[in-house]
């Protein structure tokens, strides 16, 4: 081997190797949030497909059944992006079962078809047909990914973007390396098959170099976020008592697509001080704030409006889908809205 090919594969092969151990880091510290589970997974099945890319491209006779692995692991690598959009935006406790099935439904047919055409056997259906259909599965998960994210897009493309969030803007950066590294591979045909390993090594390393700057300036848990710059008592009791009123007389989390910042400028503040005032003196942040509220009511209409369908309150109290409403419920209660209902009308 060359030293260019040398040099060839050790660049390829870098983001592979590194894709593990942070697939396996991510996976650990996930404690057990969806979100973080399915982008541990999505790693990995990047990884794997990338490490099949290597070995093929430096060693063409490489058994098949690694072939096989790699472009199994490749069809799972849209539904792990998708799913995992998908529970950071809705923040499920537990998973639906619409999601399970959903992925049973893609096992079932992953496995089916490694059974039934085995790579050792069909070498030419899975060089061709099945190849195809793993890529343009893989870019119709990304499609309904960019779809699933478009509030988070339009705050990147306007005055808005510095309201993102760490999660939303890692969200964006891993939709991105996806949209890459799947261009990479389709048009391997006319440039090299080993570029979609490159790729995803360049995505990798950029993605470190920046975690580096981050964390090289001073990055500080959020106890410490704001410093030194305290608000006074007095913002802090006028502040609390106008969002108060604001709940209160006009329940404004009703409202599904209300934002901290519409928020904060009823009561007079900035968007970063009224994020303050929530974190330091009710120890909640907006979300949480405005999900307590909208449970809260939820649970009073459960009991007091015992013939109402569930989903016709999750839609008052500000729910924008069901999904999330069941979720969001269960975490605050450890009940499912019919549990709660159940157990605490009046016989």
């Amino acid at each position: 081997m060359t030293l260019d090919s040398q040099l060839l594969l050790i660049v390829s092969a870098f983001g592979a190797l590194n894709g593990f151990v942070v697939s396996g880091y991510v996976f650990v510290t996930s404690k057990r949030q969806a979100s973080r589970q399915f982008l541990a997974l999505m790693l990995l099945m990047i990884s794997v497909r990338i490490f099949k890319s290597v070995l093929f491209f430096f060693n063409p006779e490489v058994d098949k059944l690694i072939l096989q692995i790699g472009l199994s692991a490749c069809f799972l690598i849209g539904p792990f992006l998708f799913f995992y959009v998908t529970a950071l935006r809705e923040q499920p406790s537990v998973l639906p079962m619409s999601w399970r099935l959903h992925l049973l439904g893609l096992f079932t047919l992953l496995i089916a078809v490694g059974s039934v055409f085995p790579y050792t056997g069909y070498p030419e259906l899975w060089g061709s047909v099945i190849y195809k259909a793993v890529n343009y599965i893989w870019f119709v998960y990304i499609l309904l990914s960019l779809m699933s994210i478009k509030p988070y897009l339009s705050k990147l493309l306007t005055k808005k973007r510095k309201e993102l969030t760490e999660d939303e803007i890692l969200l964006l950066c891993v939709l991105v390396g996806n949209v890459v590294i799947w261009l990479a591979y389709y048009t391997a045909s006319y440039t090299s098959y080993i570029v979609g390993a490159l790729s995803f090594s360049f995505v990798f390393l950029v993605s470190l170099i920046l975690a580096f700057f981050k964390f090289n300036r001073g990055y500080t848990p959020n106890k410490a976020k704001y410093g030194d710059h305290k608000i006074e008592d007095k913002e802090v009791n006028d502040g609390l008592s106008k969002l108060a009123q604001l709940m209160t007389e006009q329940k404004l989390f009703n409202n599904p697509n209300i934002t901290m910042p519409q928020i904060a400028k009823r009561i007079g503040m900035s968007s970063p001080k009224f994020s303050q005032l929530l974190n330091e003196k009710l120890n909640k942040s907006f979300s949480v704030y405005i999900n307590e509220l909208r449970v809260a009511q939820a649970k009073q209409a459960l009991v007091e409006q015992p013939r109402q369908k569930v989903d016709d309150i999750a839609e008052q109290c500000g729910f924008n889908s069901s999904s999330t409403f069941y979720s969001v419920f269960k975490k605050h209660t450890d009940l499912t809205p019919a549990n709660y209902r159940t157990k605490y009308t009046p016989k």
